[in-house]
């Protein structure tokens, strides 16, 4: 009995050891997608769909620029410089600015906050497996739960810089796919590439603009209190949406997922949605209405995390 205690114990100390050394990749993959600069393409797939992307990323002192463009279909970039975010829209002739919140896009996929992972999460250490040319170590976050997806990203073995993620559902069905199939990390960039090429253009385009200040909803009746382990506000704001200025926007996360509030008056709607679920890819959207409101829930998890987000929303007069 002593030995077989001895035996248990090894194995459990070798299993906790084991989940250490995976979850230090964690904070290796944020740490290189933050201070390294970058040029690439990668490939988004989600369904049936699939969309070829470029990337100019470039870290500084003073916070990280970067330039997102596609290369199929319709003309599409987005500008980031610090926390302003433009995205050109050459179609309709548009330039949308914005504010970056805390929800992270690829290859920044995980926050610096990252000690509540673990809780929600088994994470494993996978194979080493080939990417964009590139030897990578393989990362597996297994949800502990239904209310979140399961999650396989691919780090270059010298530099930790994500090149791979992988969105399952509870079917181990992948839903969301992002992989680089080509890319030069580190080395001197030319900031000319951050730069949109529709930037001369744009002077005469309309630009619209979120106007995204921080606010309290709560001042205006309204309460969201999710029954969602793991999940935090993140960030609460309103913002210009769809012509009204009075659209409430909440973003809660659990470290991987995000998930969006809006909170928009129908009055300023000119056709509503109908009410009930809809999916795209790895996004579910949940919309209802209530007290002359449409509350629509977007988020990168699963459809029954989403709904009860959504049914968690109540207004009071104040």
């Amino acid at each position: 009995m002593r030995i077989l205690a001895v035996l248990l114990l090894a194995l459990s100390a070798q299993s906790a050891w084991a989940e250490g050394d995976a979850l230090s990749w964690l904070p290796r993959i944020h740490a290189a997608t933050q201070r390294l600069s970058y040029t690439g393409t990668f490939v988004y797939r989600a369904g049936d769909q699939a969309e070829t992307l470029r990337i100019v990323h470039v870290a500084g002192p003073h916070g990280a620029h970067e330039r997102l463009e596609t290369l199929e279909g319709q003309p599409r970039e987005i500008v980031r410089s610090g926390d302003e975010v433009k995205c050109y829209l050459p179609g309709s002739m548009t330039v949308k600015v914005d504010k970056q919140t805390d929800h992270m896009v690829f290859p920044a996929l995980l926050p610096a906050n990252l000690q509540d992972i673990s809780e929600h999460y088994e994470v494993t250490k996978g194979a080493i497996e080939r990417i964009a040319g590139y030897d990578c170590q393989s990362i597996v976050l297994e949800p502990k739960d239904k209310m979140r997806y399961g999650h396989k990203l691919w780090a270059d073995a010298n530099t930790g810089m994500l090149l791979k993620s992988q969105t399952f559902n509870d079917r181990n069905e992948v839903v969301e796919q992002f992989a680089f199939t080509q890319i030069a990390i580190g080395g001197k960039i030319d900031h000319g590439q951050l730069k949109s090429r529709f930037l001369a253009k744009s002077r005469a385009w309309h630009v619209e603009n979120s106007g995204a200040v921080a606010t309290s909803l709560a001042a205006s009746g309204w309460s969201i209190k999710p029954e969602l382990p793991g999940f935090r506000k993140v960030t609460e704001m309103k913002r210009t949406q769809g012509g009204s200025s009075e659209v409430g926007h909440v973003v809660y996360s659990d470290g991987l997922a995000a998930v969006s509030v809006f909170i928009e008056p129908m009055a300023n709607k000119t056709s509503l949605p109908q009410p009930g679920l809809s999916r795209q890819g790895a996004i579910n959207i949940y919309s209802r209405q209530l007290a002359e409101h449409l509350v629509t829930v977007v988020g990168e998890a699963p459809a029954e995390s989403v709904k009860k987000i959504a049914d968690s929303v109540e207004y009071r007069k104040p």
